[in-house]
């Protein structure tokens, strides 16, 4: 079995407020690009985790592919596989590739296993893995509050839109960042992506871009350089670092020493 877990762009994030539970309550509309990385599962007589492409930093019993295994295997009693993840999404990147690879190795063990997982009970499953991986059991576009976990479906196409994402390979922590956040206004998330795309410059924002162009100067600059070669809206992803924007015509590639990725939504 062969699956392709899936990026994710986020269109405003905004941090309310910090919770009892040491979260923090947000509004984002998380938004599915076609930007992917390749997972490979197989049955097994013992259980392995094996993995190529960008280096996966930290111990494997660590790494939400393995802890997703295990939770399936806790709740279910499933039997060994082998799972080989070729990793291409950059990683502390605010592009959700780890959070997608778990929540894809929750659907395709219910398959493998057949298992015939509801869709809530895999969102239930993944959220214990993590605050944004319920997102990616339907992906698509989808407003997300609580932790990141309370989803709602938007209908919001960017079709025929192009979407370039620039990576300058800074690994920005996701705790350090909630550290350091700005706590956003209530304003209305859902009323803002309704307007055309140019409003959404003044009307979304991000509530981690002081903190993260204060410390990284450069990550502003890749964000100012996008909206001045004629983007219609360009934002940081998550906690960053990747900047990403939108554009009506196929833009070039013009950060010829960072990761770069022009897509065709």
């Amino acid at each position: 079995m062969i699956l392709f877990p899936q990026a994710k762009i986020n269109l405003g994030l905004n941090v309310l407020s910090k919770r009892s539970d040491g979260y923090h309550d947000i509004e984002t509309c998380m938004f599915a690009v076609p930007l992917y990385d390749v997972l490979e599962i197989l049955p097994s007589d013992k259980f392995s985790f094996v993995s190529s492409g960008l280096d996966i930093k930290g111990e494997v019993e660590d790494n939400l592919c393995v802890k997703a295994y295990g939770l399936l295997r806790e709740k279910h009693n499933i039997g060994p596989v082998y799972m080989h993840l070729r990793k291409n999404i950059p990683m502390g990147a605010g592009l959700g590739g780890g959070s997608s690879d778990a929540s894809n190795v929750l659907v395709g063990l219910s398959q493998l296993f057949d298992l015939n997982l509801s869709v809530p009970l895999l969102e239930e499953y993944s959220a214990v893995l993590g605050s944004d991986c319920p997102f990616f059991i339907k992906g698509g576009a989808q407003i997300a509050k609580g932790r990141g976990e309370v989803l709602a479906p938007l209908d919001l196409s960017l079709k025929g839109k192009f979407v370039k994402l620039v990576n300058p390979g800074i690994h920005i922590s996701t705790s350090e960042a909630y550290k350091n956040v700005l706590f956003g206004e209530r304003c209305s998330l859902l009323e803002s992506l309704q307007t055309p795309i140019g409003k959404w410059q003044k009307e979304l924002i991000n509530s981690f871009e002081d903190y993260v162009f204060e410390m990284y100067p450069e990550v502003a600059s890749i964000k100012q350089n996008m909206l001045s070669e004629g983007a219609l809206f360009s934002a940081m992803s998550g906690s960053g670092s990747t900047i990403f924007a939108i554009y009506d015509v196929e833009p070039e590639k013009t950060f010829e020493f960072l990761s770069e990725w022009v897509l065709k939504l």
